[in-house]
């Protein structure tokens, strides 16, 4: 009787041409097998990875309005901002690729990739992620797992994040916490309202934005009818922006009529925060943002976490 053992399998090869999915694949140990990612995923993938997807506009620093203006002509004539490194894509043959449909201003998009890999002598299969829910960010943890043969390595790694948010909503529930009314803008120059899993990210937090967009795009929300809301909590984070990089664009709000009248400025409850926690949709970063928002709507029950106070700055009233 003769016995075979199978033959070694090369491991697998996965680039990821969004930062959410790498930092999902690094949260679930399965970083050994990612090669390749974009110029905008997190400084340790930066590190020990090679850069496949880049940006016209690396390096250059340009207004809110500007960035609007410039994506918004490049829409306008079909053509995309983001480029993929074919050579280096070619010698790494990857098995996978991670890309998205959910903003193709954000991120290069899945029709942009799929014109880079059809020249490639080895097509490698693309998979998708376009959550429009924090549960579809929860399903894309799945998804990736499933796609690099470590599904059970999902089921983990949400079971621990599902613990910390459920610890939030139980301190809600048992103080009859009141919801706060809350705004979150995702641009300010023009300004857009948030959309697609924030909203959920802000109800899992004890707070209600009733300007958002559920599931759906961000869209722009005239500052005539913030002023109209009122918000009691005022969160800022531009997409893309850190803290300090927003803070620098801060007076195109703070100079407009009626904001020392709104609610949330009278409050105190202006806050600054890095957009990581919001439109960087993996399920780590998410939760992290969950925390951040239930210590901003309300600190007497929760602190933010010390890890993430760098990335929180509390605008202080102007005095007149």
């Amino acid at each position: 009787m003769f016995f075979f053992l199978p033959y070694n399998v090369r491991a697998m090869k996965a680039c990821s041409f969004l930062p959410a999915a790498t930092q999902m694949i690094y949260d679930m140990g399965l970083q050994h097998l990612l090669h390749g990612v974009t110029f905008e995923c997190p400084p340790q993938a930066l590190a020990e990875k090679d850069r496949a997807v880049r940006y016209v506009l690396e390096g250059k620093q340009y207004s809110s309005a500007e960035i609007d203006t410039i994506f918004s002509a490049s829409k306008a004539q079909g053509k995309s901002l983001y480029y993929v490194d074919e050579e280096l894509l070619q010698r790494i043959e990857p098995d996978v690729i991670f890309t998205q449909d959910v903003c193709e201003v954000c991120q290069i998009d899945t029709a942009c990739t799929s014109a880079a890999i059809s020249k490639l002598k080895k097509e490698p299969r693309l998979v998708p992620l376009t959550p429009q829910s924090l549960e579809d960010v929860y399903t894309c943890a799945v998804t990736i797992a499933q796609a690099l043969g470590e599904e059970e390595k999902a089921y983990i790694y949400l079971s621990g994040l599902q613990k910390r948010t459920g610890a939030i909503l139980d301190t809600l529930r048992q103080h009859k916490a009141p919801l706060k009314r809350v705004s979150l803008l995702e641009w300010i120059e023009p300004i857009y309202n948030c959309g697609h899993w924030i909203p959920f990210q802000i109800a899992q937090a004890g707070g209600i934005d009733m300007l958002s967009n559920p599931a759906g795009d961000s869209i722009f929300t005239s500052w005539e009818k913030i002023v109209r809301y009122n918000p009691e909590v005022l969160v800022i984070a531009p997409c893309g922006f850190e803290t300090k990089r927003s803070l620098e664009e801060i007076h195109l709000l703070t100079a407009r009529d009626g904001w020392n009248n709104l609610a949330a400025v009278q409050n105190g409850q202006v806050y600054v925060v890095d957009f990581d926690l919001f439109t960087q949709p993996s399920a780590s970063t998410l939760v992290q943002g969950i925390e951040v928002l239930a210590a901003l709507f309300h600190p007497e029950l929760f602190p933010v976490p010390s890890a993430l106070q760098h990335k929180v700055k509390t605008l202080q009233p102007v005095t007149v």
